[in-house]
C-alpha cells in the first residue's frame, strides 16, 4: 500500500489565506468531487492534508509568507 498523496498541489504565497491556511475544494477541482470546505494550514510545516480527500498542499519551494 503506498503512502503517497491522491493528488498534490503547490501554492504560492498569494494562494494563502488569513493565517497561513488555504480552502479545499480548491476551484479547480471537480463539482462532483467536492466535500465540505475545510481550511489546510500549509504555513507550519510547508504543507497540509486534507482530511475529506487526501490532497495534499504544498507551498512552492522558495515562497516566504509574510505575517501581518
Amino acid at each position: 500500500m503506498s503512502s503517497e498523496p491522491k493528488a498534490v498541489v503547490e501554492v504560492t504565497a498569494k494562494d494563502v489565506q488569513g493565517p497561513g491556511v488555504v480552502a479545499c475544494p480548491n476551484p479547480k477541482m471537480a463539482l462532483w468531487s467536492t466535500h465540505p470546505r475545510v481550511f489546510i494550514d500549509v504555513a507550519t510545516e510547508g504543507e497540509g492534508k486534507c482530511p475529506y480527500c487526501g490532497t495534499v498542499y504544498r507551498l512552492k519551494a522558495g515562497e516566504v509568507l509574510h505575517s501581518h
